[in-house]
C-alpha cells in the first residue's frame, strides 16, 4: 500500500475533528466569558485584597481559583467614563465620554461588536449609565441612569420600561441567570456582562442584611480625620466629605428635614424609601428607626461632640455600604454555582471588577474621582480554568482599557490597532507575570470640573512606586512616594531629594500624554468653578438665546476687552451691526470648545463670526503649536457643524511680549503658521493683523498694549480699522 501523503492525512484529521471550516489546524474551543461588574466597589472591601472590615467568600473564590491583580487601575474614576473606557479600549478623550452626562457614541468601535463577528452571543444586564442604548449586544436590559435599589425599572430592547418587584442586585442576578439558562444559544460561546448598581450611593441594602454589623463597630480608616495639609490646596475645596456633605435623608436614612443643619444637609431625601411597598417600608423602619431615634436623642441631649458625630456618620455609611456589597457577593456565588451545575466552569472565563474604587472614609471622604489610591485602584479578579493556575497573585500594572483587548484575544478575534489598551492574555498564560515590554506606568485623567463634589480636573501617571499628579486649576504638581507614604499624606515634589525623580516622572507624564494622543487644547473644559467665569458664561448664553445677531466675536480677554478699553470703538464700528461679544478672559481653546457646545451659540445665526483664540494656551502652558492649532481647528469644525451658513474670519493670534524673540510671541507665530492653512478662502477666511500693533523694530509700544498683551483704546481702534474691509467684503 503506498504511503499516505501528508496533505491527505491532514484532511482526514480535520474531518474527524470537525474543524474543516477553521483556517488553522483546529483552534481551541472559544471560552465563554462571564463579566461581573459592580459600581464603586473598593478593593479594600474585598477579602482577597486583605479587607479588615468585611468578608466576601464568593469573590474570594474567584481569586483563589484564578488570579488577583493588585495594581489594577481605572483610566477615569467615575461611572460612565469608566464603562466607556472598557467598551472601547480607549482613554476618555478619544472615546468622547469624558464625564457623566455625556452621551456615548455607539457608532464607534467596541469590543462586544467585534466578538459578535467571531461567533459570540453578547448580552448586558444591569447598569449601563451611558445615556444611549447599548450597541453590539444580542440581548440587553439596562437600568435607566443610576437605577434604583428597590423595585427597579429596567429598560427593555423595545425602549419600554419594566418594573420589577424586589431588590436590584438580586433582580440583576436573576435576569442574568435566566438569560444563561433559557435564552442564550447553547451552541454558541457567550459573553455576558452582569453589571450591578451596588454598592453605589445611597447604599440601600436588602432586608436580609439589615442586621449585618449591627452590634459591632467597623474599624475606622487611619486617615478619617485628614486635614489635607502638605498637598494641593484644592483638596480642601472638596465637597465629598463625611463631615460636611452627607444628607440627612439620602445618605443617613432619616425621615424629614434635619434638626441639625450644622452636621447634615437636607436637600436630598431618601428616594429609595419612596419606591418601597408598605411591607418594605415597615421592614426598613423596623431596622433603622430605633437607631435613628437614639441618635436624635443623644444629639438633643448634647452627648455627642463633633468628632463623635463624624464617627457615627462613618458607622452608618460603612455598614450600609458593606451590606450592599454582601448582596453582590451573594449574587456572585449564585452565578458561580450555576456554572458548576451546568458544567460550564471549565470553559468559562469569570472576571470580577468595578468601575473604580471608592473612599471608605479615607481622607475623610466618600465617592471617587481623585487620583489617590482608594479611587484609582479597581478590583480585577479572573478565573480561567486550564490557563490560569489557582492562586496567582500579580503586581502587573493593568488598566480598564485592557479588558476589551483581553476578551478579544481570548475569543480568537483580532485586537484593533486603534484600541489603546493591551491584551493581558500572554500575561495570563504566564501566570500573571508581565513581559519585559509591558507598561511601566499608567496614565489617568479626570475631566469633570465644576461639577458635583467639586473635584478639580487633574491627570497624572503612576508607576510601581511613584505617583505624579498635575492640577491645571492651580498649576500645581504633587508627587508621592508610595513606598514611604502609602497613604499619600505628603507631596514631595518640592523636596530636593526627589528632584531627579520629579524630573523623570514629568518626562514620563509628557511621553505618555503624547503616546495616548492627549491634547488638552481639543478636550472641552469648563471653568465653572470660577464664579466670574460662570456668571459671564451664563449671561452670554442667555443673550445668545435671543438670536438677534449678525456678527459674533469669539475669544478670550482680548475679545472681552471690547467691553472695556475697546467700548468706544465697539460702539463706533459695531453698535449698529447687531454684534455679540463671546469673549471670556483667561480662556484657552478648550474653554471655547466647551462654551460653543454648552449654550454660548444659543439661537444665533450670525452672518460673520470673528475668531481669535490661543494666546492663553501659549501663556499658561507654552503649549506646542500643533496642539493649539488642533484646538483652533476643532472650534472651526464646531462652527461649521452648528453655523454652516456663517462666514468665519479667523485671526492670527496677536503678537505679545517685548521683542521679536520673545518666546511666547514666537510660539504664537508658530501657531499662526499652522492655522492660516485652515482657511479655505470661502467659509473660513484668514486675517493677520498683528503688524498693526508692532513698531518698526518689532517691539510693542505700551501705548498700544500696556502689558504687552492686551490692547489699549488705541489698539482696539487699530484692530477695528484692520478688520473693517473684511467685514464689508462679507456683506456687513
Amino acid at each position: 500500500m503506498p504511503p499516505i501523503r501528508s496533505n491527505w492525512l491532514l484532511k482526514i484529521v480535520l474531518m474527524l475533528t470537525g474543524c474543516l471550516s477553521v483556517p488553522s489546524l483546529c483552534q481551541a474551543k472559544q471560552p465563554n466569558i462571564l463579566f461581573i461588574f459592580s459600581d464603586d466597589h473598593a478593593p479594600q472591601a474585598i477579602g482577597a485584597y486583605g479587607s479588615k472590615i468585611n468578608q466576601t467568600p464568593n469573590l474570594d473564590r474567584i481569586a483563589k481559583e484564578g488570579a488577583i491583580f493588585r495594581n489594577s487601575f481605572c483610566a477615569n474614576s467615575i461611572c460612565g467614563p469608566s464603562r466607556a473606557c472598557i467598551l472601547t479600549g480607549k482613554h476618555s478623550h478619544l472615546n468622547g465620554f469624558l464625564r457623566n452626562g455625556n452621551k456615548f457614541d455607539g457608532n464607534q468601535l467596541t469590543f462586544p461588536q467585534l466578538m459578535k463577528d467571531v461567533g459570540y452571543q453578547t448580552a448586558i444586564i444591569g447598569k449601563w449609565h451611558l445615556s444611549s442604548d447599548p450597541v453590539g449586544f444580542d440581548h440587553w436590559e439596562v437600568l435607566p441612569g443610576q437605577g434604583s435599589y428597590y423595585n427597579p425599572d429596567l429598560i427593555q430592547m423595545d425602549g419600554k420600561r419594566k418594573r420589577y418587584d424586589g431588590y436590584c442586585t438580586d433582580i440583576i442576578t436573576d435576569n442574568a441567570l435566566a438569560w444563561l439558562k433559557e435564552e442564550r444559544d447553547p451552541d454558541k460561546p457567550f459573553i455576558l456582562m452582569c453589571q450591578h448598581k451596588a454598592p453605589h450611593r445611597n447604599w440601600s441594602p436588602p432586608k436580609r442584611h439589615f442586621s449585618l454589623y449591627k452590634d459591632t463597630d467597623v474599624a475606622e480608616p487611619d486617615t478619617l480625620f485628614d486635614d489635607y495639609a502638605n498637598r494641593s490646596s484644592l483638596l480642601q475645596q472638596n465637597e465629598m466629605s463625611l463631615e460636611k456633605h452627607f444628607h440627612w435623608g439620602h445618605d443617613m436614612k432619616f425621615h424629614g428635614d434635619t434638626p441639625f443643619p450644622k452636621f447634615f444637609a437636607s436637600r436630598h431625601q431618601n428616594g429609595e424609601y419612596n419606591r418601597m411597598t408598605d411591607q418594605q417600608k415597615a421592614d426598613w423602619d423596623a431596622a433603622y428607626q430605633p437607631e435613628n431615634d437614639e441618635f436624635i436623642r443623644r444629639m438633643k441631649s448634647g452627648e455627642l461632640n463633633d468628632k463623635q458625630v463624624l464617627q457615627w456618620k462613618y458607622q452608618r455609611y460603612i455598614k450600609d455600604y458593606l451590606r450592599c456589597i454582601q448582596a453582590v457577593d451573594d449574587g456572585v456565588g449564585r452565578m458561580l454555582d450555576y456554572l458548576d451545575e451546568a458544567k460550564l466552569t471549565d470553559n468559562t472565563i469569570v472576571t470580577y471588577s468595578s468601575d473604580q474604587g471608592f473612599y471608605l472614609g479615607e481622607h475623610g471622604w466618600y465617592d471617587k474621582r481623585w487620583m489617590f489610591e482608594e479611587s484609582l485602584l479597581m478590583p480585577f479578579l479572573i478565573r480561567w480554568p486550564g490557563v490560569i493556575n489557582p492562586g496567582v497573585d500579580s503586581d502587573a500594572l493593568i488598566q480598564n482599557i485592557d479588558y476589551g483587548p483581553t476578551f478579544l484575544e481570548a475569543a480568537g478575534a483580532d485586537v484593533p490597532a486603534e484600541m489603546q489598551g493591551r491584551s493581558m492574555v500572554p500575561m495570563l498564560k504566564d501566570q500573571g507575570k508581565p513581559s519585559a515590554s509591558w507598561r511601566d506606568a499608567i496614565y489617568y485623567a479626570y475631566y469633570e470640573n465644576a461639577a458635583v463634589h467639586n473635584v478639580p480636573v487633574h491627570d497624572g501617571v503612576r508607576t510601581d512606586r511613584y505617583k505624579l499628579m498635575f492640577f491645571p486649576r492651580s498649576r500645581e504638581w504633587n508627587l508621592f512616594d508610595l513606598e514611604t507614604d502609602p497613604q499619600e499624606m505628603k507631596t514631595v515634589h518640592a523636596d530636593p531629594q526627589y528632584a531627579d525623580i520629579l524630573a523623570g516622572m514629568q518626562k514620563r507624564y509628557r511621553d505618555l500624554r503624547t503616546f495616548y494622543d492627549v491634547n488638552t487644547a481639543t478636550i472641552p473644559a469648563t471653568r465653572g468653578d470660577e464664579p466670574r467665569w460662570r456668571e459671564r458664561d451664563a449671561s452670554m448664553t442667555k443673550l445668545a438665546r435671543t438670536g438677534e445677531f449678525d456678527l459674533a466675536f469669539i475669544g478670550d480677554s482680548i475679545t472681552q476687552g471690547w467691553e472695556g478699553r475697546g467700548k468706544a470703538t465697539w460702539d463706533k464700528f459695531y453698535g449698529s451691526r447687531k454684534a455679540i461679544n463671546l469673549g471670556i478672559g483667561g480662556d484657552r481653546t478648550e474653554h471655547v470648545i466647551w462654551r460653543l457646545t454648552h449654550g454660548n451659540l444659543g439661537k444665533i445665526k450670525p452672518k460673520v463670526a470673528v475668531l481669535m483664540i490661543g494666546t492663553n494656551n501659549t501663556g499658561h502652558f507654552q503649549q506646542e503649536p500643533s496642539e493649539v492649532a488642533a484646538g483652533v481647528k476643532k472650534i472651526l469644525d464646531i462652527l461649521a457643524e452648528r453655523l454652516p451658513e456663517t462666514k468665519v474670519v479667523l485671526h492670527g493670534i496677536f503678537p505679545r511680549g517685548a521683542g521679536p524673540l520673545d518666546l511666547k510671541r514666537l510660539n504664537n507665530i508658530a501657531i499662526n503658521q499652522q492655522i492660516r492653512r485652515l482657511a479655505d478662502g470661502e467659509r473660513v477666511q484668514y486675517l493677520e493683523v498683528g503688524d498693526q500693533f508692532l513698531e518698526a523694530d518689532g517691539t510693542i509700544s505700551k501705548t498700544i498694549m500696556p502689558d504687552l498683551l492686551h490692547l489699549s483704546p488705541q489698539g482696539y481702534e487699530r484692530w477695528a480699522k484692520a478688520l473693517e474691509p473684511k467685514l464689508k467684503q462679507l456683506g456687513l
